[in-house]
């Protein structure tokens, strides 16, 4: 299933009608967790996480199999607005670096055994800066989409989805503010590093793109195309392809986790197949984390993007799996249950 959306509208009606998990091994998957040698609950929530892999998966005894990291590059003209530490030209540069195995993400995919796929949207054509109008027109934004819908490995086991684009946490936090209200302050951060009057002037420029834009409140893929950037229209598109082809996802940080919250605004059983990978260190994303009910697997200080806390919690799922398939039952074991 991998056909692209012809309109915003098909995408809606794609996230009104979704896959759900196969219930008969979801329920036989509780049931072998059950019987495996270990008091019940000892593995706390890797028992939740295996159980909830295994639902999605279709098969009560699965593991972890070909995960599939994407990092998404966009530009933005909201940069002109100076809400960033560094150029834009550094998106293209971390683009580069991607491409040459020296990033961060690089290193982390090796390690947890995952393909890594790097896709640039359009990096000489900055989407339009949110304050003056629409950041992307219904074309572009669907465009984006459907960059995302096409970059899913429908073989891949779970699917971790990132980005890299200078000034996207202040599209991110604009997002935020208007999925969910609040003050500018409340969803602003430091992104690359901006602080004191700069940081200021960034949650300024948040709130009066979403002034310009108030027309899209209340509707989550507008919220997407007027504020949002084409690397976080992709990341919205691939998390919506891979329910559709039941493939669990993780999400990463703050941005990744409002292009998600836009598909949440929409349905909010929209995101029942993705789990938080971490809580990053930008502050807002805890909160965001709340908004649309999601629990980190891990904390660990981190505001690097490009997928790097999802990555890591691949190592955790699969874990998870390891234990739920790979161990014995009582009865297998010959051990008394009690």
């Amino acid at each position: 299933m991998t056909a692209r959306f012809a309109s915003l509208a098909e995408v809606r009606d794609a996230l009104s009608c979704l896959p759900q998990q196969d219930a008969n091994a979801l329920e036989l998957a509780y049931q072998r967790n059950s019987e495996l040698t270990k008091p019940p609950g000892a593995l706390g929530r890797l028992e939740d996480l295996a159980t909830w892999y295994c639902g999605w998966r279709g098969d009560p005894r699965s593991r972890v199999d070909s995960p599939q990291i994407i990092v998404f590059a966009g530009n933005h003209g909201v940069t002109a607005q100076g809400v960033s530490a560094f150029p834009p030209d550094v998106t293209a540069q971390m683009v580069a670096n991607f491409e040459a195995g020296g990033a961060a993400i690089n290193q982390l995919s090796d390690c947890v055994g995952a393909s890594l796929t790097v896709k640039p949207l359009q990096l000489d054509t900055p989407t339009r800066d949110f304050t003056q109008g629409p950041a992307m027109s219904e074309a572009e934004c669907l465009d984006a989409l459907n960059a995302g819908v096409e970059a899913v490995d429908t073989q891949a086991g779970v699917l971790v989805v990132g980005e890299m684009g200078i000034g996207n946490t202040t599209c991110a936090a604009a997002m935020a503010l208007a999925l969910f209200g609040g003050a500018a302050q409340d969803w602003t951060g430091a992104g690359t590093g901006v602080s004191g009057d700069a940081l200021r002037h960034k949650a300024d420029v948040v709130s009066l793109g979403v002034e310009v834009n108030k027309g899209s409140l209340g509707n989550g893929l507008d919220i997407l195309r007027c504020l949002g950037g084409r690397e976080i229209a992709a990341v919205a598109g691939a998390i919506l392809q891979a329910r559709r082809l039941r493939i669990p996802v993780i999400l990463d940080g703050f941005i990744c986790t409002a292009a998600a919250a836009c598909l949440f605004v929409e349905n909010a059983s929209a995101l029942d197949h993705t789990i938080a990978g971490h809580v990053s260190a930008e502050f807002a994303h805890v909160a965001l984390l709340r908004k649309i009910g999601k629990d980190p697997i891990l904390s660990l200080g981190m505001r690097l993007g490009e997928a790097s806390g999802g990555a890591l919690a691949i190592s955790i799922l699969k874990a998870a799996l390891a234990c739920h398939s790979g161990m014995a039952t009582f009865a297998e074991a010959g051990v008394s249950d009690g």
